[in-house]
């Protein structure tokens, strides 16, 4: 039997005041199991950075909840929540937000130093998430000696680190070329296949989401479609992502 790790209902989120009021979220609801790998796709304003945020407890939702697992995360304090973060939730961003002062490993290894766990585990946990993201050879670099790439991938190790039941990717490609960001995805499906890591993915570039299983669309802050991949392989998959791309309108990339 399949374990919902995410169970988002009648999310609303309201900005501004009286004068002027954006309702950027309008009632999204939808659920992913464990082992789900979903990019959420729109065009810009659309809600889909809204949502991001309001899941990874960077924003608070004006109505509705959020589960992840057993855990209703919008009625966290903010302690909880800080902690709820750093051990329940990797992060993926598109500036990689890597500590320029500390090494690669130490990088990885930094949820880990946090929660004192013992210096032995850290080694092989790290060593094990470098290996499997292709990043041994620059455990002892600094960001700055490091490709975008290189930092991305680092990022990716970080996120899995602490075995968190989701990982959030914030347009992880963003700021990659195709090389990089090719290796970075095969990197995160491989995670998917692997390790059954959970991943939920915001993303404008339909490449990108090719590689997911299943895309929730958004537009004006309510869910427009989905698309779930079944056996297609991901041009086919790419193909149909295009199509609802046509019929959203709007700046999301076809490249």
């Amino acid at each position: 039997m399949s374990e919902t790790i995410l169970r988002v209902e009648n999310l609303h989120k309201v900005y501004g005041n009286k004068g002027s009021i954006t309702n950027a979220l309008k009632g999204i609801s939808f659920t992913v199991e464990k082992g789900e790998y979903i990019s959420i796709m729109g065009a810009s304003g659309s809600g889909k950075t809204t949502l991001l945020n309001c899941i990874s407890t960077i924003d608070k939702a004006t109505s509705g909840t959020i589960h992840i697992g057993n855990d209703d995360i919008t009625r966290m304090k903010s302690d909880a929540l800080s902690k709820y973060r750093r051990e329940q939730l990797g992060f993926i961003f598109q500036d990689f937000n890597l500590l320029d002062t500390l090494t690669v490993f130490e990088n990885i290894a930094l949820a880990l130093t946090i929660t004192k766990t013992p210096a032995k585990e850290i080694r092989n946990r790290v060593n094990e998430a470098a290996k499997r993201l292709n990043i041994t050879d620059i455990l002892e670099k600094y960001p700055y000696q490091i490709s975008g790439g290189q930092k991305q991938r680092t990022a990716a190790a970080r996120a899995i680190i602490s075995n968190p039941k989701i990982i959030l990717a914030d347009e992880p490609t963003g700021a990659l070329d195709s090389k990089a960001a090719r290796m970075l995805l095969e990197s995160m499906e491989s995670l998917n296949r692997e390790i059954d890591a959970t991943i939920l993915m915001v993303t404008h570039d339909a490449f990108t989401a090719s590689y997911s299983k299943r895309i929730i669309f958004i537009k004006d802050g309510k869910i427009f479609t989905e698309l779930i991949r079944g056996n297609e392989n991901r041009k086919e998959f790419f193909d149909k992502i295009i199509e609802v791309i046509v019929l959203l309108g709007g700046d999301v990339d076809v490249n």
